[in-house]
């Protein structure tokens, strides 16, 4: 299924630099390019500046613009290929008019990164010390600028700590939810567990800058790096020509059933998850029972504890607990996952990254739903309201230790002992069969047994 091309005259205003862009890949044979800017990021306008000053109207403009906007599709919209300010993917002459091979997926700098947000593991004394050294790397070896959270200003222990003093004044801090880190950030690096990675992704609700992650929580499951020598990975990163994997975001609305236009002067709840939005019923005894809709079409009635949508990336977090499969975090898709639900022949679906889900509570149901996005801004989904699901164009990039395949198979065997377990034995360590061959029956093997007694 192809997407609908829209065609008309824009006045091409907040041009930026189009050649990062993978949807103009097609048409790089001209002269100059622009991009207009999209009231919805996942639907982004493409504009090509031509070389005539007139428009087909015969009016003067700046440029004459052929406008695609992405509509319903199978395929899954291609990714911003740029990550924050200085961060894209390293460009390929086999890009032209192919589907990049997500293995060759490297990061590459236009620009030396000059900024750095560092997101430590919130409640956890043993991070604190690997946070004192590297952000005092950061600051005096690299002379970048560094971002942490307000509130690390006030944590007594890092107050107290001989190596942290130095280098207090010298950071830049942000309070979540007040202050846009948009186009400020170069780079992230995260010091815990997964649940650092995704708050990280919660803070930037487009573009996301490259993010190297280590593992110093408890799963880490999306944490590759080891804390150990630091200074060597991460100088190779901001070195450049490292992979990426790119792991795809659901973008999240809903749509309140008595302000479908707006009406009350309040935007509708617009998020990314970077693992799953989760359905489920509440604190209410009764079945949760929702209405499931692909492009429009109603395929089933949920009736159960609820239900996960989620990302590849999500696949081996909240679903596979539920009863899914682990999907690597490149391929192009959409998990739906039933919790406990109410019919045994129900099981989990994957759907393609490029469809529209709609989520909706059933006419008939009993009570509400409640919705919450990476286990975040939990909100009732009352009769009426709607969820609607899609893939974003806006995936976190992040940073491997090794490549996208070893560092999913390492983790899926570190942190979830995937497929474990012990080797069957071969025949010559069974001492009862070590003389036997095929052809013995068990009366010639008694009969030799009591031969030899």
């Amino acid at each position: 299924m192809e997407n609908s091309v829209e065609e008309e005259q824009l006045n091409c205003n907040n041009v930026t630099d189009v050649s990062t862009s993978p949807s103009t890949s097609l048409l790089l044979s001209s002269s100059s390019f622009c991009l207009c800017s999209s009231p919805d990021p996942d639907y982004p306008a493409t504009a090509i500046k031509t070389n005539n000053d007139f428009c087909s109207q015969g009016s003067s403009h700046s440029c004459c613009l052929l406008v695609k906007r992405r509509t319903r599709s199978l395929n899954a919209p291609s990714p911003i290929q740029q990550f924050g300010p200085c961060g894209r993917i390293m460009k390929n002459s086999a890009m032209v008019m192919t589907i990049q091979d997500p293995a060759s997926q490297r990061l590459t700098w236009y620009k030396p990164p000059l900024t750095v947000l560092v997101i430590k593991k919130v409640r956890d004394v043993s991070v604190l010390q690997p946070f004192v050294e590297l952000v005092n790397w950061l600051i005096v070896e690299k002379r970048m600028v560094v971002f942490v959270e307000s509130s690390i200003m006030d944590d007594q222990h890092l107050l107290n700590n001989q190596l942290f003093i130095p280098v207090f004044d010298k950071l830049m801090t942000f309070k979540e939810g007040k202050d846009d880190l948009t186009d400020k950030i170069d780079f992230i690096v995260c010091l815990g567990g997964d649940g650092t990675l995704l708050y990280a992704s919660s803070l930037f609700q487009q573009s996301v800058p490259p993010v190297m992650a280590f593992h110093l929580g408890s799963l880490g499951f999306l944490t590759p790096f080891e804390f150990d020598n630091f200074q060597e990975q991460v100088t190779n990163v901001l070195e450049g020509h490292v992979a990426l994997t790119l792991r795809s975001r659901l973008r999240c609305i809903i749509l309140r059933k008595n302000d479908q236009n707006g009406k009350d002067g309040k935007p509708p709840t617009n998020l990314l998850v970077l693992n799953e939005v989760v359905i489920d019923r509440g604190p209410s005894p009764y079945l949760s029972n929702v209405d499931l809709y692909l492009d429009g079409k109603l395929i089933t009635s949920v009736q159960g504890d609820g239900l996960i949508v989620s990302t590849p990336t999500g696949s081996t977090a909240y679903a596979v607990a539920a009863g899914a499969s682990m999907i690597h975090p490149s391929v192009p898709a959409i998990m739906v996952t039933p919790i406990c639900p109410h019919s045994l022949s129900f099981r989990p679906i994957v759907v393609p990254a490029g469809v529209e889900l709609k989520i909706m509570v059933s006419p008939e149901a009993r009570t509400t739903a409640w919705v919450s996005f990476d286990g975040r801004k939990r909100q009732e989904l009352c009769h009426g309201d709607s969820l609607r699901v899609t893939t974003s164009v806006y995936p976190v990039p992040s940073i491997c230790a090794q490549d996208q395949i070893s560092d999913w198979f390492d983790s899926l065997a570190e942190c979830l002992h995937w497929n474990v377990r012990k080797k069957q034995r071969h025949f010559d360590e069974l001492s009862d069969l070590t003389h036997s061959s095929s052809n013995d029956t068990l009366d010639s093997l008694d009969r030799q047994d009591h031969l030899d007694s």
